[in-house]
């Protein structure tokens, strides 16, 4: 399908179609699959739980979603009852779970950014085996794939990034992520378009993460274009050969 007749639709429409298009090339989502949203509250996760939603005529195949909510002890803004209400709205239940995730930190460490993504990721698996799940949905988008092959480059030497499917040995549970093919303001768009950024929150750790930093960086060298980032998104193996360009 050609650029200009994806220009023309409206940023749901887009999302919807390149959620569609991830999930059917990397065959993310299979018939009778339970998937858990990991709902953070963030527009990235609720923009990914509408589209799911609403894809199952698409996709042609029958699977369960539910999403799960991990509130902290140091973040309380997400607007819990909205973001329920919305879920409630496409069908999902939704459910909240408390993680002390400062108060699991060893004594003269500080919070970071990394510490949190594991507890919340270890109460994921958790709550994802222990209910009957075996999919697990991340609302990690192209910027993100992206900002990551470069941390991990330039911080730990590592030719590495978020993979779009990714299975467990000890789990039997597999992560994916069907906004892989999506830029972050093509997101913004939709969850503006959908009325959720009012239904989101923000985490107050990552104004001043160094994933801002290179996210910047990023910019520079790719002068913002969506072209460029999907250049680097198939080189890494993870893109397709006709995704929607700028």
């Amino acid at each position: 399908m050609s650029g200009r007749l994806f220009r023309r639709a409206g940023p749901g429409e887009i999302v919807r179609k390149l959620c569609a298009k991830v999930i059917l090339e990397r065959d993310l989502i299979n018939e009778g699959d339970r998937i858990l949203i990991a709902a953070s509250g963030g527009k990235d996760s609720t923009v990914m739980a509408w589209a799911l939603s609403s894809l199952r005529p698409a996709i042609k195949k029958n699977y369960q979603l539910a999403a799960l909510h991990i509130s902290s002890d140091f973040c309380s803004c997400c607007k819990k009852s909205v973001l329920s209400g919305r879920l409630a709205e496409w069908g999902i239940p939704f459910t909240d779970l408390f993680v002390p995730v400062i108060g699991r930190l060893k004594e003269g460490r500080k919070m970071n950014c990394y510490w949190c993504s594991t507890q919340r990721r270890t109460e994921l698996l958790a709550y994802a085996v222990g209910n009957g799940f075996n999919k697990i949905a991340l609302g990690h988008h192209l910027d993100d794939i992206i900002e990551t092959f470069f941390m991990n480059l330039c911080a730990k030497g590592e030719l590495s990034t978020m993979p779009v499917r990714l299975s467990y040995r000890k789990y039997p549970v597999e992560l994916i992520r069907p906004l892989a093919y999506l830029e972050e303001r093509q997101i913004i768009d939709c969850a503006a378009e959908q009325n959720i950024l009012k239904a989101s929150c923000t985490c107050p750790f990552g104004i001043n993460s160094k994933r801002r930093d290179m996210r910047k960086r990023i910019a520079e060298l790719t002068g913002a274009s969506g072209a460029v980032k999907r250049r680097i998104l198939r080189a890494l193996g993870c893109g397709s050969q006709d995704l929607l360009t700028d």
